[in-house]
């Protein structure tokens, strides 16, 4: 089938060379009800809209994600939707784009490479744009159904050399983008030391921050060390307007980045 021409892919690298900040809104399949499709279409109709609508979880076992994407889609057209899955099942071929995920920071081979061995024909076959990305999980210690399901440890925001080196491999494989998560629920975020770190020695490589960003403060510290992209999930479940400030918040930060 003919590629989904490569508009996320263009949009993360202009976010590394303008130097500006995007937003995704992580929607997880197992938990979208009533409130969220209310939500999305109040979304679709809003002039804040967050960059890319990620959509996936640890734990979905559906079969079909068509008709979750196909809705989303006629209620939000102009966001791209990029599938973040948690295991080969989580594909949708009327997405924009995947997440080609490694999780290098554990050493399952499941999540290493098994999984995308499962799915790389129908995926090579399929239109969706493709997003080779290297995986870590960091946190400060804690267990979360991420690292249940993958039977994987997290990195300690401690360990920063190791998460360093962690990345670079990733990036000397191929992997084109890099996407630290905390986790769904983290109490605590990836750390910005961590995050100035991988950042400076990756300075051209799109850099993907997600797990425990539940208020403005969190969100500010993740650009200021050098994010280009927050991902939203669980903060924007519990409180459904925190996604609308956040969205704002990230427009405030770029207009004055313009000014500047």
């Amino acid at each position: 089938m003919k590629k989904m021409p490569s508009k996320v892919s263009k949009a993360l690298n202009k976010l590394v060379k303008t130097q500006k900040k995007g937003i995704a809104w992580l929607i997880d399949p197992d938990k979208i009800n009533s409130d969220n499709w209310n939500k999305i279409a109040e979304l679709g109709n809003h002039k804040n809209l967050p960059d890319f609508i990620f959509l996936g979880g640890s734990t979905y076992t559906g079969i079909d994600l068509n008709p979750l994407v196909h809705k989303i889609k006629t209620l939000c057209p102009t966001v791209p939707i990029v599938l973040f899955p948690g295991s080969r099942f989580q594909l949708a071929d009327e997405a924009d784009a995947l997440l080609f995920m490694s999780l290098i920071s554990g050493r399952n081979p499941e999540f290493l490479i098994e999984q995308q061995v499962e799915v790389a024909e129908r995926i090579s076959q399929s239109s969706l744009e493709i997003l080779p990305t290297g995986y870590l999980l960091v946190n400060d210690g804690e267990i979360l159904s991420v690292h249940q399901q993958s039977q994987t440890l997290p990195l300690l925001n401690t360990e920063k050399q190791k998460i360093l080196q962690t990345a670079l491999a990733g990036k000397l494989l191929g992997m084109r983008y890099i996407f630290i998560d905390a986790g769904s629920g983290a109490s605590s975020p990836v750390s910005s030391e961590i995050i100035e770190l991988v950042k400076k020695r990756m300075d051209q490589t799109p850099l993907l921050i997600g797990g425990g960003l539940d208020s403005l403060e969190k969100i500010d510290k993740t650009f200021s060390a050098g994010a280009d992209l927050a991902i939203i999930g669980n903060a924007a479940e519990k409180n459904p307007d925190f996604l609308v400030e956040a969205i704002a918040f990230k427009n405030w930060l770029n207009q004055r980045l313009f000014i500047n």
